[in-house]
């Protein structure tokens, strides 16, 4: 997803706080002032805990986002803050205020598929199973992913 975010003009990526520790809080902050840093709606595209600074962002914040592509949010419900005085990796369960497509994995290390169905269906996300995948990422060995560009393409017509 850097590698679109690099390759597209019209792509901005949220800056991440440093790593270690993933803070929350200033994850949350750095997507709401990327959100609300321009007029023109949004299609976020999440992936892991990206997906899940989206769906806390989302039950804090309203901005002008049309839609996101949420890839393989980690199960994570109840985890310990990284950071003394980060609040904790609390998944919001409701619905989002905008379409979402949330892309599963059936061999994600984080997350077992019938975790991503709840996911899908607490968020009102459209469940996409991108079949033996892993975590989805270039670390298992994933490059170029046309599937998920058709997908942010998808999700801009609608």
């Amino acid at each position: 997803m850097r590698r679109w975010a690099d390759a597209r003009p019209g792509y901005r990526w949220a800056p991440e706080p440093p790593k270690p520790p993933l803070v929350l809080r200033q994850r949350v902050a750095a997507l709401d002032a990327a959100v609300s840093g321009s007029d023109e709606p949004a299609i976020l595209i999440a992936h892991s805990a990206g997906c899940i600074t989206t769906v806390v962002w989302a039950a804090r914040h309203t901005g002008p986002v049309r839609a996101a592509l949420l890839v393989t949010p980690p199960y994570i419900d109840g985890a310990e803050p990284d950071e003394p005085g980060d609040v904790p990796w609390v998944v919001p369960r409701g619905r989002l205020p905008f379409p979402a497509v949330l892309v599963a994995s059936r061999t994600d290390p984080y997350t077992s598929f019938a975790q991503f169905e709840q996911f899908a269906a607490d968020w009102g996300a459209e469940l996409v199973d991108a079949g033996d995948a892993g975590h989805l990422d270039t670390a298992g060995g994933f490059g170029p992913w046309p599937d998920g560009e058709r997908l942010v393409t998808e999700l801009g017509d609608r």
